[in-house]
């Protein structure tokens, strides 16, 4: 398995995966498909507000990807990487690739003051993967205001 940034070629891969995690128990709703669009070319022009990881099997095939949001905490005291989105394709899981990506982006923000990231209570098995790797629970209520853009 290799672990590299996200390319130009990986355009289907990335918008079909996206599509995948928005109809997963990691999500609570789904979002419209143009926003997977918008987000790549962001990514592909490189912003220093998003980075996306992609890891391949042996065969140079991308099986998952992991989208990072970056900001500052001043809670945390520093940079905080949020580990926005990490889905896994389902013949990869349970081999160690989420654990891989993880690790990946420990690597590459290893000066981050946090990682931060969101599970759902109808995905247990990624809650104790993130807990064995050493996240733990917060006390919040999340909220959102969407806005048109």
């Amino acid at each position: 398995m290799q672990i590299r940034s996200i390319r130009a070629e990986d355009r289907d891969f990335f918008c079909s995966s996206i599509h995948a995690f928005y109809h997963s128990p990691a999500v609570c709703h789904e979002i419209p498909a143009q926003n997977a669009v918008r987000t790549f070319e962001l990514l592909l022009q490189g912003s220093p507000y998003a980075d996306c990881l992609i890891a391949e099997d042996d065969t140079g095939r991308p099986v998952a990807y992991c989208l990072l949001a970056l900001t500052w905490s001043n809670e945390a005291g520093g940079l905080c990487v949020w580990l926005d989105e990490l889905m896994v394709d389902e013949s990869q899981r349970s081999k160690g690739v989420g654990r891989a990506l993880i690790a990946a982006v420990q690597e590459k923000y290893k000066d981050a003051a946090r990682l931060r990231l969101e599970v759902t209570d109808e995905n247990p098995r990624a809650a104790a993967l993130y807990r064995a790797l050493g996240f733990s629970d917060l006390p919040y209520r999340q909220m959102t205001m969407d806005r048109k853009v």
